[in-house]
């Protein structure tokens, strides 16, 4: 049981590559002073939803 969840829950390669450039920009805009740490998730979910919209 513990096994299908795991399984239903792998991100395709295409949405691990979103996440891992998603996170990139959110960590330089952190860097550079433009977004604060505290909020991270925010500015994550923004980031991955242009992109998402971006490969459509």
């Amino acid at each position: 049981m513990g096994r299908d969840k795991e399984q239903a829950a792998a991100l395709t390669p295409r949405e691990e590559l979103l996440m891992k450039v998603a996170k990139e920009i959110v960590v330089k805009f952190i860097e550079v002073g433009r977004v604060s740490p505290s909020s991270f998730a925010e500015t994550f979910k923004t980031v991955m939803d242009t992109l998402r919209e971006s490969m459509k």
